[in-house]
């Protein structure tokens, strides 16, 4: 035991001489490393999770899904995860774990690495490295675009769809993403078919127009406006449009954004084949219809957020969102689908309603009948009912909407109960409307009655001054 302490001490003190002798030769380690690295065969490629202008990097995207099928029994960690849609297990490599790649006869070397922030003012760094001979550099660009190839497939046979929401960590901004699991589609979807039929004929002919675009000299994207009282559905179309294309969802609020640059910011550094949501624009931003209102005024808008004891006012202005949909940095990519919903479409300014911006305007409106026998259908497996006919004649007399129906068709598996609930809160709902209209027309009058009694008061007091 003595003499293996002995040993380890005697190699000690050969390591601090060694290490003696090169400082005083060298000066320090940079220079040696920097001679070092002068003779060595090895090149690296950083592969950064977005590029310098802030857009999300294409290739950094790539690598994920391209290196699952390469990990192998070198690989010491692996993160292994499942949802609910997939398949089959995903495996991906863990933070400094390595994978070897080989390409036209030559060998690749990757690295993830993920750097924690050391305060919560900024967000972690992710990149990939890439370590190759330098004698194979001329081809590199080759294999990369390969890399990205071979991902798209990948990414088209898994079909897992994924939303984005927009996150801040001190002045870094960023989009993070989940899982898609909404299983809405056209055929659940409780629309009038013909309408169904119109949105599902106007996306097949935006996928298949790219061409078209380019030959008019157009960005390839297209706007869609939703537009209807809350429950009608604006969600659920958005979710089959995105399961029929299999796009992913980025999803902006508009009160995050801190100015117009901030706007153009986060529409670069989403991807092609997304669609983007800006849900409940009327509410989100103070955007008048200057028309309605002839208000003399310049364009700006005011996003109101409430902070802790404070309002934040931000400066993104009505022409910065329609160059941001409709301007020079909206062609800054392809294949992409802008959609707004508001529940007053009356409220936006005609500039942003025109073709081009809102190229599409679909009106969710209240619960139709065959929009009731597909829920009928989802909810209870029923194509008819003895109580059929009294619903749809009360569902064309009173405005409920499809979630209003929904809600009370899943009250029981019966669905004798759920549909005599469905009468019953229908001429519930009849007698609540009846009863706001009589509110209504009250008020309306008793506001005239004043004003009628004011004038004549003014016309007195002027008759008197006469």
């Amino acid at each position: 035991m003595s003499a293996l302490l002995s040993t380890a001490a005697s190699f000690a003190a050969t390591l601090m001489l060694g290490r003696s002798m090169v400082e005083q030769v060298f000066g320090n380690y940079s220079f040696l490393k920097k001679l070092l690295a002068f003779f060595r065969s090895e090149l690296t490629f950083v592969v950064v999770e977005y590029t310098e202008v802030g857009e999300r990097n294409k290739i950094y995207d790539s690598v994920e899904p391209y290196l699952r099928a390469k990990l192998g029994t070198k690989t010491k960690r692996v993160r292994v995860s499942k949802t609910n849609r997939q398949k089959t297990t995903s495996f991906t490599l863990d933070n400094y774990q390595e994978v070897t790649d080989t390409f036209e006869n030559f060998s690749i070397k990757w690295r993830y690495i993920c750097i924690e922030p050391k305060d919560h003012h900024f967000e972690e760094k992710r990149y990939y490295e890439l370590r190759f001979h330098k004698k194979h550099r001329d081809r590199m660009s080759s294999y990369l675009d390969y890399v990205v190839a071979q991902a798209k497939e990948i990414k088209d046979a898994e079909k897992v769809l994924r939303i984005y929401s927009r996150r801040t960590a001190g002045t870094y901004k960023y989009w993070e993403s989940t899982i898609l699991e909404h299983p809405c589609t056209f055929e659940t979807l409780a629309m009038d078919p013909s309408e169904k039929k119109k949105i599902l004929e106007d996306l097949d002919m935006f996928v298949q127009r790219k061409e078209f675009y380019k030959h008019v000299g157009k960005a390839w994207k297209r706007g869609y406006l939703l537009y209807g009282p809350p429950g009608t559905g604006k969600s659920s179309l958005i979710a089959a449009m995105a399961n029929y294309l299999n796009y992913n969802i980025y999803d902006l609020e508009l009160t995050s954004i801190s100015n117009n640059a901030d706007l153009r910011q986060s529409l670069l550094s989403t991807t092609n084949r997304s669609i983007l949501i800006i849900e409940d624009i009327d509410c989100t931003l103070d955007i008048q219809n200057r028309e309605k209102e002839e208000e003399d005024s310049d364009d700006e808008v005011i996003v109101l957020t409430k902070g802790k004891n404070q309002l934040k006012q931000q400066s993104v202005t009505l022409s910065g969102l329609l160059n941001f949909i409709d301007g020079l940095w909206s062609s800054c990519g392809d294949e992409r689908i802008i959609v707004f919903t508001t529940n007053y479409k009356d409220k936006l300014d005609p500039a942003l309603l025109r073709p081009g911006r809102m190229d599409m305007h679909i009106h969710m409106s209240y619960c139709t009948v065959s929009g009731f026998k597909i829920l009928a259908y989802r909810y209870l497996g029923i194509h008819d009912h003895p109580l059929y006919k009294k619903i749809e004649g009360m569902i064309q007399a009173t405005e409920v909407t499809p979630a209003q129906v929904a809600g009370q068709l899943q009250v029981s598996n019966d669905a004798d109960v759920a549909l005599a609930e469905l009468v019953k809160f229908i001429k519930e709902k009849e007698e609540e409307d009846e009863k706001k209209k009589k509110a209504k027309k009250k008020k309306e009058a008793e506001a005239k009655k004043l004003k009628r009694k004011r004038l004549l008061n003014l016309f007195q007091r002027i008759k008197e001054i006469t």
